[in-house]
């Protein structure tokens, strides 16, 4: 789990004074009120698998929802239509799926590649996704 607590928005982080929007996360009810009615339906069936997974931690700030398993590990947030779901791997995935994704520079301490989903309903957390989140997981879990 992290492990730095900011002093200013006790926010938890997995690196100590890591850098951040200093800004209070937000009670799941607070972050829903205000929310587009498609977004809770995704959310509650992406948790639902991220429960099998593991511990983690769930940090609901302005922009999105934050999960975090030592560090962030898969971020969502909503747009217009559609909730993107964000999360990091090793290696590279190509897959009809993957609407956009973003390498990180090659000399990196720990290279790796972001890629985003566009989820718009619950059944589009299908089985490529939950093999996506676990593998993204396991890869924040051993980076500790």
């Amino acid at each position: 789990m992290p492990s730095w607590t900011c002093p200013s928005c006790q926010r938890l982080f997995g690196r100590t004074k890591q850098s951040h929007e200093c800004a209070p996360a937000m009670t799941l009810e607070e972050y829903f009120s205000t929310g587009p009615p498609f977004e809770r339906p995704v959310y509650d069936t992406v948790m639902a698998h991220v429960a099998t997974l593991g511990p983690v931690h769930i940090e609901p700030v302005s922009v999105g929802v934050f999960v975090k398993a030592g560090r962030s590990f898969i971020e969502l947030r909503p747009l217009t239509k559609w909730v993107a779901l964000s999360f990091a791997l090793d290696r590279d995935l190509d897959h009809p799926k993957i609407a956009r994704k973003s390498k990180t520079q090659r000399g990196s301490t720990s290279p790796k590649t972001y890629y985003f989903v566009r989820l718009r309903t619950p059944e589009d957390v299908d089985d490529d996704v939950k093999a996506w989140l676990a593998e993204a997981y396991d890869r924040a879990i051993a980076l500790g």
